[in-house]
């Protein structure tokens, strides 16, 4: 029962981070991605590249913003669900509930 909360105190849980699979589509797609943004920044003029890479930056904080939110929502409904598993009148009628 320790082994998640002293885990999480010492920093061994990182949600926000992942391994892709080398074979994965999503490993597939991030790199067709990088791909794609090393051949348009060879054709871009320097004043372009850096409104290139002013919209990449505000894509990862909006990406980064709603991972989080994601995350929240997620957790708020996994301890929603545990909280309707512990309560004891949780309409199962063989017990007498309704």
């Amino acid at each position: 029962m320790r082994r998640t909360p002293e885990d999480f105190y010492y920093g061994n849980i990182t949600p926000n981070e992942q391994q892709m699979a080398p074979d994965s589509e999503l490993k597939r797609a991030t790199d067709r991605v990088a791909r794609y943004e090393s051949q348009l920044k060879e054709q871009l003029k320097e004043n372009e590249r850096a409104i290139l890479e002013k919209l990449i930056r505000s894509q990862h904080e909006i990406d980064s913003i709603t991972a989080l939110e994601n995350f929240i929502l997620g957790f708020r409904l996994g301890v929603r669900m545990m909280a309707e598993c512990m309560d004891g009148n949780d309409g199962d009628v063989r017990n007498g509930g309704a």
